[in-house]
């Protein structure tokens, strides 16, 4: 199995609070791996570690190695704004720009010095499952989609950096099921392209969308392993407690 990304001991403290403990996790190349947990487990915590988002914090501190492309991307070396280039993030909640559905996709492109930009926001919004219903109003302005609508532009703004790797977190908590079930066929869609990573509440979505299941409990990974082998026959009694509804 080729990893895109791995983890090495990693350990993250906020302050005085050990938040993330010795975590050494593979993430499969182009394939879809969920994380699930409790809430306050560690999962967003984890996923942030992947882009450096952390990095935003004040107060925070990590030990240990995540590599990607068999290079540590806590080297003093990496490039953060070209990592986050190829490690892209969607978020909990639709965050498109105060700008045009247009400029929300080339506005990155551009930022980079990016050619061909009207063909990259057609390519991407074309990818991300959306040109159909936005390709005659491109220059309206992004608040005006819906929520589904909305979570599909951020995802097209993702793609439109040409990444590696898609991290989402929660991207359909706040939608409703026919949004939800659109952003799953659209992961489906982009598996052969893209590593994913996507933290979820929704055990039920972890088992239709992702090919390997990572469980987290108190910022420690308790398992991991094929989605199927997760769910069917786990391992860990505190991972079979979580999947059958007796914790969490």
């Amino acid at each position: 199995m080729g990893f895109k990304i791995e983890s090495r001991n990693l350990n993250l403290w906020y302050g005085e609070k050990l938040a993330l403990k010795d975590i050494s996790l593979g993430i499969p190349e182009k394939k879809i791996t969920a994380l699930i947990g409790p809430s306050g487990c560690g999962k967003s915590t984890f996923i942030r570690c992947i882009n450096r988002m952390n990095d935003l914090i004040d107060n925070v501190r990590i030990e240990g190695q995540v590599l990607y492309e068999d290079r540590n991307i806590y080297d003093r070396s990496v490039d953060v704004v070209e990592l986050r280039k190829k490690i892209g993030m969607v978020f909990q909640k639709p965050n498109p720009f105060p700008m045009s559905i247009h400029d929300n996709i080339a506005y990155g492109p551009r930022l980079h010095g990016m050619r061909n930009v009207d063909h990259i926001v057609e390519k991407s919004l074309k990818d991300s499952a959306l040109w159909g219903e936005v390709s005659d109003r491109l220059d309206q302005p992004a608040m005006g989609l819906s929520g589904g609508q909305q979570q599909r532009l951020c995802i097209a703004r993702a793609l439109a950096m040409k990444p590696d790797v898609i991290l989402f977190d929660e991207p359909c908590s706040a939608l409703d099921p026919i949004s939800t079930s659109k952003i799953e066929g659209l992961m489906e869609e982009l598996k052969d392209k893209y590593t994913q990573i996507i933290v979820t509440h929704n055990m039920q979505q972890a088992a239709r969308v992702s090919d390997y299941t990572a469980y987290f409990l108190l910022g420690e990974m308790i398992e991991f392993g094929e989605t199927k082998q997760i769910f069917e026959m786990p391992r860990e009694k505190n991972t079979e407690d979580y999947i059958t509804g007796r914790f969490g």
